[in-house]
């Protein structure tokens, strides 16, 4: 057994330097824009084994052997979600069905702006909620592409669309992860969160809106803004509050998402935003073939129903793939659960991470059914056959999806190597002791430290297993709510989601602008900031002035 040092310097200051050098390396080789993002990653895994070895003592076959999982965890899942979602996508593209779809998207509105709220906001909040893992991402940006929209913005808005609904993703699945880590009660957890982000609900689509179209573009279109968030951030609290955690994004993002459209068919802007890129500045712009002028003639109901026909399939099976009876019944005919010898078990997070020495694990479960990205293939062969493809075109473009895909598939195992190391080393753990000593201002370091999870490790999920215990045990020990700074954790973790690395290379894999991870770094990073760090306002809000929302009833 080896037993996980938080300290190892004897000073706390340099202990947490040396544990920052990884992902401050990682994201300033990103955000130079001079290494490429895979490139970048295999680095910063490099840098990564070297301070796990010679700082903290980890054993180099537990290293090396935790950097494999992290590696192979990439593909699977996370990387076979991204491929399939491009897949599906290449397929409508090459049968024209995109093309209908766009058609009926305008149909609704050819306002940019509204489109953004529409697609990147509401639809992408549905697949959050029916799978999460990077499906909304992977989804949004490559309809946003397909609409016109430049790369960075189709990128950099799906990433920060992409955040209010994080907390409750793939039917509650980061509530689940806090509540076993805890012992808290799931219903608690997650009514809790839903006192806090509904108001970023509210907020989140005008400030998309704002980051494409500046201060005036958004002014213009506010109502809208207005009947999205409010349609989003009201169900949001009340199915979390007296319904359950599990169905939270589903139940909001379709009630928006009709909203918005009702909405429309009485109200549109009175001048129309039809430029693709970003008000400011925008070097994607350049990269962006001639627009072909939008077919305005109204879609017959036999051309909507081509049009909508992938994605209704899509959404059927995200449902069926996300339902635990699902899971349970998929895991019951396949599964493999490789524990990693010498690694599984074989590590011991201790106190105060832990409230007495628990043993990590460390198993690869290659579920093939119950993958979110299985489903995304199933749903993608099925539209294919309903469209017409046979099987040999099928074959051809999985493979030219493949080709498309490969050097990001690289990038994202590269990133969840350096996520499950830091993880199995107390690396990231030492990192959160940073902000629990923060003393008084706990609360809003607190909550930054579930950001900082979710950007180690790119799931609101990895970051409430990582942390969820460390928050309560820290919360106690400072007269908080436990189950206030839990849900925090998730809150201010969802903020996080636009800045991991792995998201990132999600998002300009959808986007077809592989090699700019840099510019969408750049670009979503102090958006990133600053609404974490508003979260922790309101977090700090509720401990110390607010206390009243911070009780919740079972």
């Amino acid at each position: 057994m080896w037993n996980q040092i938080y300290d190892p310097l004897n000073s706390p200051v340099l202990s947490t330097i040396a544990a920052a050098v990884p992902v401050v390396m990682l994201l300033v080789l990103i955000a130079s824009g001079r290494v490429q993002a895979h490139i970048a990653a295999i680095i910063a895994v490099i840098v990564a084994n070297l301070i796990t070895i010679f700082v903290f003592t980890m054993p180099a076959n537990m290293s090396i052997r935790a950097s494999v999982l992290g590696i192979v965890t990439g593909f699977f899942p996370i990387g076979w979600i991204v491929l399939n979602v491009i897949f599906l996508y290449q397929v409508t593209v090459s049968t024209g069905r995109f093309e209908l779809l766009k058609r009926a998207v305008g149909g609704v509105t050819e306002d940019r702006r509204l489109q953004l709220l529409l697609i990147a906001f509401s639809f992408g909040a549905f697949f959050e909620g029916a799978s999460g893992f990077g499906t909304p991402v992977a989804i949004t940006g490559a309809v946003l592409i397909g609409l016109g929209f430049s790369p960075l913005a189709a990128s950099g808005l799906s990433l920060i669309a992409n955040t209010a609904p994080v907390a409750y993703g793939a039917l509650g699945t980061p509530i689940q992860g806090l509540s076993s880590v805890t012992g808290l009660d799931p219903y608690i957890l997650g009514a809790m969160v839903g006192r806090q982000l509904p108001v970023f609900s509210l907020i989140v689509p005008f400030w998309v809106v704002w980051a494409f179209a500046g201060w005036r573009g958004m002014k213009d279109v506010w109502p809208a803004i207005l009947v999205t968030g409010l349609s989003f951030a009201i169900p949001q609290f009340v199915i979390s509050n007296y319904i359950n955690p599990w169905i939270v994004d589903i139940g909001a993002s379709l009630i928006s998402m009709g909203a918005l459209i009702l909405f429309l068919k009485v109200w549109q802007p009175k001048q129309l935003w039809l430029s693709p890129a970003l008000r400011g500045r925008d070097e994607s712009a350049a990269t962006m073939a001639a627009a072909k002028p939008l077919d305005k003639t109204p879609l017959t109901q036999s051309e909507m129903f081509n049009a909508l026909l992938p994605w209704i399939i899509v959404c059927v099976v995200m449902l069926i793939w996300g339902n635990g009876g699902f899971k349970a019944w998929a895991n019951s005919i396949f599964v493999w659960n490789y524990h990693v010898p010498e690694l599984d078990q074989m590590i011991n997070k201790v106190p105060p991470v832990a409230a007495k020495p628990t043993p990590e694990a460390a198993v690869f479960g290659f579920t093939y059914l119950s993958f979110t990205g299985t489903g995304m293939l199933i749903a993608a062969i099925i539209s294919g056959f309903l469209m017409g493809v046979g099987p040999g075109r099928l074959l051809t473009e999985y493979g030219r999806t493949i080709r498309l895909c490969a050097i990001s598939l690289i990038t994202i195992s590269a990133m969840l190597a350096i996520g499950t190391l830091t993880r199995l080393s107390g690396v990231d753990a030492t990192l959160g002791l940073a902000f629990a000593a923060t003393g008084v201002l706990y609360p809003f370091f607190g909550t930054l430290l579930g950001w900082l999870g979710v950007a180690l490790t790119g799931s609101d999920t990895a970051s409430n297993v990582l942390f969820g215990n460390l928050q309560k045990i820290t919360s106690e020990q400072l007269g908080l709510s436990p189950i206030l700074m839990a849900a925090a954790n998730s809150s201010g973790g969802v903020m996080g989601k636009m800045i991991d690395a792995q998201s990132i290379v999600v998002a300009s894999t959808a986007t077809n602008w592989y090699g700019h991870e840099g510019t969408i770094l750049r670009f979503v990073f102090w958006h990133s900031i600053v609404l974490a760090c508003l979260v922790g306002v309101l977090v700090t809000l509720q401990a110390y002035v607010w206390p009243f929302t911070a009780l919740v009833l079972k």
